[in-house]
């Protein structure tokens, strides 16, 4: 992010607070919030508006239509999937799960929401997507299997870094084929590698996994099978980077991304952990950063 204040950073950790409580308790945090009353379940959400009120204040661009906006889409979230909970207590997906993941996924694509933000903190916006998702998907609807975990575990380690010995080869060949990438010399200083690697990995491969791994591919394994599921899912993927480093319809990114998002389905889908195929996800993007 840029044009960092304080106000952003406050924003930020509070945004950052709710994921961290999801990601290393769900569990008890699904199960507290299932035995409040259902107004206050359905409701509380609406605090999520809080960080975009102290950024807008503090950079004299507050507006009341954002902010009904902010404070009541993560409301009605709750009440569809909460109203999706009971049509379909099996969790095997239906309509209302289908329109969120389909909203979700389109405001974050064309950047509906990006306008309300200052320049250089649009981030803030996807981040508060994601923290509708995780309350929405994870506590009212209570969808098992999602694998956003964040305690630290070996294996995730062993399949992300498999699968992506796995894909090199083809993206290297293919991209090189289809003049999609160029190599160049790099040497970035170890601190500078770290901290990119550490960003690409909690700002772009966690969410980009928990949506299309975490939610999508589960539920549509539940309808499909495994191997149905892996590849709509990655086909998903590959189309939402249709409009990425390009000014028209950039096919040759919508392949790679496409053959890319089946080895980080199957990093995901091994031990369904959302940290394995968000290690594949960001080492591919790092890669790319530094060297091609």
């Amino acid at each position: 992010m840029q044009n960092v204040t304080p106000a952003a950073i406050a924003a930020l950790v509070a945004e950052l607070s709710v994921a961290a409580c999801f990601g290393f308790a769900a569990d008890g945090v699904a199960r507290a919030v299932q035995r409040w009353p259902a107004a206050v379940r359905t409701f509380l959400p609406a605090l999520l508006v809080l960080p975009y009120t102290l950024v807008a204040v503090s950079q004299h661009i507050f507006q009341w239509q954002w902010f009904a906006l902010y404070a009541g889409l993560p409301v009605w979230l709750a009440w569809l999937l909460g109203q999706a909970a009971l049509a379909d207590p099996e969790r095997r997906g239906n309509w209302r799960d289908a329109l969120i993941l389909l909203l979700l996924g389109l405001a974050v694509d064309l950047r509906w929401f990006e306008a309300a933000w200052p320049a250089g903190l649009r981030a803030l916006n996807e981040l508060l997507l994601v923290d509708m998702g995780l309350y929405g998907f994870l506590a009212v609807r209570q969808l098992e299997g999602t694998g956003f975990d964040f305690h630290c575990k070996w294996t995730d380690a062993k399949a992300g870094l498999r699968e992506l010995l796995f894909f090199m080869p083809i993206v290297l060949l293919l991209g090189l084929a289809l003049g999609f990438i160029h190599p160049h010399g790099n040497r970035p200083a170890v601190w500078k590698g770290a901290l990119t690697w550490i960003g690409i990995f909690f700002f772009t491969a966690v969410p980009e996994e928990l949506y299309f791994r975490a939610w999508v591919q589960n539920f549509l394994e539940r309808r499909v099978g495994r191997r149905a599921a892996l590849l709509i899912a990655s086909v998903v993927f590959g189309l939402s980077h249709f409009n990425k480093r390009a000014a028209h319809f950039n096919w040759r990114y919508v392949i790679l991304a496409t053959i890319g998002g089946i080895f980080y389905g199957r990093a995901w889908r091994e031990r369904r952990r959302v940290p394995a195929s968000a290690i594949t996800h960001t080492c591919v993007d790092w890669l790319w950063s530094w060297w091609f």
